[in-house]
Formats: structure tokens, sequence, C-alpha cells
């Protein structure tokens, strides 16, 4: 693993580029948008850092937006998406022709991704790990309950419901692969793979992996909480093979 990688702040993104030995697409090293799940996301360079390192060692430049969640989940999905696309405009210059752009979600973050106003036109493809969806009153019931007494917003904007509609409607991207953990009991990719297929010429795939809802950022974790002796191999070996299915699949040819 890259021990001691350079992270850099740009505002509210945290940045990694990858080593110069790493492996990179037929254009360069690819750009991957990242955008975390709930309070981790707060600090993603030290939440999903396994996760996001690993994917600098395959070569990809790596973006990720920070946040702490609110109600208004269309606002934010905009804000990130200014940020994300803010920077890359910002680097164009130094990019090579033919990276692409790889978007990937994790829970309330495949949500944002998807709300993104360029509807997916902006990325090659977009992976999505354990798609979260619920209300607020499952998600946070205290703050829904104190938003009914004291008359402020208690429900997620948009709702789940409007989500689901919203991505069958207006999300243009036909490339999404949905990650679902066996364990994970918080996952609605299936439902989220209902609304895609609602589409015209859909491409989304749904895969299956062992593990639960915090396998994405649990080495990340381990590690900030626990230091290096609490590592656990067999995680880390789940991230490892993680990150390897979504970059084969991110740099697949583009269909024709």
């Amino acid at each position: 693993m890259a021990e001691g990688a350079a992270w850099f702040q740009r505002g509210p993104l945290w940045c990694l580029e990858p080593p110069a030995d790493a492996p990179s697409g037929p254009g360069g090293p690819d750009r991957l948008e990242f955008i975390g799940g709930s309070y981790l996301a707060a600090t993603p360079q030290l939440s999903y850092r396994r996760l996001l390192e690993a994917f600098s060692l395959q070569g990809w430049s790596v973006r990720a937006w920070s946040y702490v969640p609110g109600f208004d989940h269309q606002s934010q999905a905009n804000e990130a998406w200014r940020s994300l696309r803010r920077d890359r405009q910002q680097d164009q210059d130094a990019e090579p022709a033919g990276s692409r752009v790889l978007r990937l979600g994790h829970s309330l973050g495949c949500k944002l991704h998807l709300l993104a106003p360029d509807g997916g036109r902006g990325c090659a493809a977009l992976a999505a790990l354990s798609f979260n969806n619920f209300s607020a009153e499952r998600s946070v019931p205290l703050l829904a309950e104190m938003g009914q007494q004291f008359g402020f917003r208690s429900e997620f904007s948009p709702s789940p419901q409007e989500t689901l509609r919203q991505v069958a409607a207006d999300y243009q991207q036909p490339r999404n692969l949905l990650v679902r953990f066996r364990r994970d009991e918080l996952d609605q990719s299936p439902r989220l793979l209902a609304a895609l297929n609602e589409r015209r010429q859909d491409a989304s795939e749904l895969l299956e992996l062992p593990g639960d809802h915090l396998t994405p950022a649990s080495a990340g974790l381990r590690r900030q909480l626990l230091g290096t002796w609490a590592d656990d191999p067999a995680r880390q070996r789940q991230i490892e093979r993680l990150v390897e299915t979504i970059s084969g699949w991110g740099r697949d040819p583009l269909p024709v």
C-alpha cells in the first residue's frame, strides 16, 4: 500500500496523484471522482484512505469531495459537481488527451453522483458501492422528529421515491456498475438497477461481492482509529480485489 502517499487539498477536494510507475489508461492517468457516504465523507483521505490509495496505485488521479450531509441532497449534488468540474477544468491543460473520468460513490455518495446536473454525461461511467436511498426518518430519526417538532425540513430532497423517478427520467449515463456487499443490510442497489433499466439503451450491471456496508471504508477507519497494528489483511485483500475489478471495468473500451 502507498505508505506516505502525498495527499493535498484543493478547497473541498482531497487529491492524490498516482506514482510515476503506476499503470494507466491509453491516454495517461485517468481521473477518479469520489463521493463518500454520510459522515465518513467529511475526511475521505482518512476514512477511505486504503480504497483511494489503491486506486492511485492502479494509475488513477483521485479527487474526493469532502462534505457533511444535509437534508437537501440536490443542492449538495450540485455543489459536488461544480467543485469536481472546476478542478477538472483547472487540470485540463496538464491532462493528456484520451484520459477518462470514472465517478465512484459509496452509500449516499452514489445518490449525489446520480443527481449531478449533467445527468452523468461528463464521465465515462459510474461505479456505485452500497447505494443507499432511505428516508430521513429511517436514516436520522432524531433529526426527522426534531424537524417535525420545530418546523424545519425533515425529509431529504429529493425524497427516495423522487430520486428513483429522476434517475429513470433524467440520468443519461448508460454505463453503471452497482456493487452490493452480501452482508449489507442498508444496500438498495436492486431498486436502483430497476430504475436504471427503465431507460433506453441502459448498460447497467449489478455485482455482488463479500463484505458489508463499511467494507469500502473499513481498512482506512481501522488504521485511523487503532494504528497500523490493527490492519486486517483479509479486509485489505477485499479492497484490493474491489479496486482491481472496478479499475478494469472502468477502463473497458468505450462503446462505439
